[in-house]
């Protein structure tokens, strides 16, 4: 770049509901680099990396890595400063998993964020009580190594979606979770989707939803 060239952004930095997504995504999998203007995406799902691209316009290649114990996953990179430091000045850095804890994001588009965070770190599950048949049993959480995040993501739930939760330790991980039952459940998974054509990943909202028929079908 010449001296007193300005830096040209390759995202358009307007907060909508696809661009709050795409903040969320970053949140759960993204990885700002040391050099102060990459920003790398991970993700074991290629869809969600299209999406991702997608939301912020990007036509950057998608491509393959494999870890040291041969585990393949998706990445995806770009360069660009004034996104970089976007990130940066609404609670992103690097090597953030253990340090975030607040994340500067519009009312508005709380839940968007929400659901990109989601799809990246979130995940819901549901059974039968094996002592009581009838009561069916259905669970979101979010996971995070950082406490004070999840504390943050606990009371801004708590203002605008009205759902508490509680946080403890992950099994078998040394992450925590922010999990929502049954009830704060349901809640929860209707403000998420609160529109058909929202995007999100697909494969999750269809989990979500065959949970809430099973639930409205037992009432």
């Amino acid at each position: 770049m010449k001296r007193g060239q300005k830096p040209i952004g390759n995202v358009r930095i307007k907060w909508s509901i696809e661009f709050a997504y795409a903040i969320g995504l970053i949140v759960s999998d993204g990885c700002l680099s040391k050099d102060g203007r990459h920003i790398i995406m991970t993700s074991k799902d290629r869809i969600q990396l299209i999406t991702f691209n997608r939301c912020l316009d990007l036509n950057t290649k998608i491509a393959r890595k494999y870890s040291g114990s041969g585990n393949m996953s998706y990445y995806t990179q770009f360069s660009d400063v004034l996104f970089y430091g976007f990130l940066l000045k609404i609670g992103l850095s690097p090597a953030k998993s253990k340090t975030i804890s607040t994340i500067n994001v519009p009312k508005r588009y709380f839940i968007d964020f929400l659901r990109g965070y989601f799809d990246g770190d979130g995940c819901s599950y549901s059974y039968y009580d094996s002592v009581y048949a009838n009561n069916y049993r259905f669970y979101i959480s979010f996971a995070s190594g950082s406490e004070k995040y999840l504390d943050w993501l606990r009371n801004e739930l708590g203002k605008y979606v009205k759902v508490r939760g509680s946080i403890s330790r992950k099994r078998g991980s040394s992450n925590l979770q922010l999990k929502f039952a049954k009830k704060e459940a349901v809640i929860l998974a209707k403000k998420m989707y609160y529109h058909e054509a929202l995007v999100c990943l697909k494969r999750k909202r269809l989990k979500v939803f065959r949970s809430l028929d099973k639930i409205k079908a037992g009432t």
